[in-house]
């Protein structure tokens, strides 16, 4: 198999996962092509190749995003006029044909004090749900102080990484998990909240490792978000329908 045909299977396979990529580079007949995380859209990988098969592929498309057909297509936007995704998704945040039947999605307008976003994040994660967790840590980072952000970060990066790992991503899964290692790790020496920095940080290496080292996600236990041994049940807001 040809280095160019890899590069059409690789992005094929990205795609197929849920994951994003965007067109940084055309010349010369080579694209260069960022990978992207599935709704933060943070950088994981690149790749960069060259031949018919490729160029086919992506065509005048400028990302994922984009809609292949040549037609105009008419997003969805909300009151304030910004574009929204309301088709339908799984479990894992993978879009599904418009009409289908899926999985709720959190809102987006989520707003919950870090306890709360704590604990309902868990509970996600708990459910098998790392992708919905991650909807909520996001909303968390987004919103938290300068001096907590990058702690915040880390444990979306941390949910995304298992939400690749579980559509099948390993080698994307793998570099997210060990991005969360490091920015959850700096916080070891006291992270608020009663955040488990240190043992998050542990527990991202080690499983970064062990999908590298087996190649299989397999079915290790899901990581405590913080120290807390009991989990205290309160009222939060529900995942919110497409439309």
């Amino acid at each position: 198999m040809s280095v160019e045909d890899t590069a059409v299977a690789r992005l094929r396979r990205w795609q197929d996962s849920g994951g994003r990529w965007r067109v940084l580079a055309r010349g010369g007949g080579t694209l260069v092509i960022a990978l992207l995380t599935c709704d933060s859209g943070e950088e994981v990988d690149r790749l960069s190749a060259g031949d018919q098969a490729l160029l086919d592929f992506v065509g005048d498309r400028d990302g994922s995003d984009d809609d292949p057909a040549p037609s105009v297509v008419v997003r969805d936007r909300d009151a304030a006029g910004k574009p929204r995704n309301s088709r339908p998704r799984d479990a894992l945040g993978r879009p599904l044909p418009p009409g289908a039947p899926g999985v709720p999605t959190m809102p987006d307008d989520l707003d919950l004090p870090p306890a709360d976003a704590l604990r309902l994040a868990q509970r996600l994660l708990d459910d098998g749900l790392p992708f919905h967790a991650h909807e909520v840590l996001e909303a968390a980072w987004k919103a938290a102080p300068a001096d907590e952000r990058e702690l915040w970060r880390g444990l979306a990066q941390l949910a995304v990484g298992l939400t690749h790992a579980r559509r099948g991503n390993l080698t994307g899964a793998a570099r997210l998990l060990l991005r969360a290692a490091e920015r959850t790790g700096g916080y070891a020496g006291g992270a608020p909240h009663q955040i488990a920095a240190s043992g998050l940080s542990d527990w991202a290496r080690t499983t970064a490792a062990h999908l590298e080292r087996s190649g299989r996600a397999g079915e290790a236990p899901m990581p405590r978000l913080t120290t807390v041994t009991s989990e205290r049940r309160t009222s939060v807001p529900g995942p919110a329908t497409p439309g």
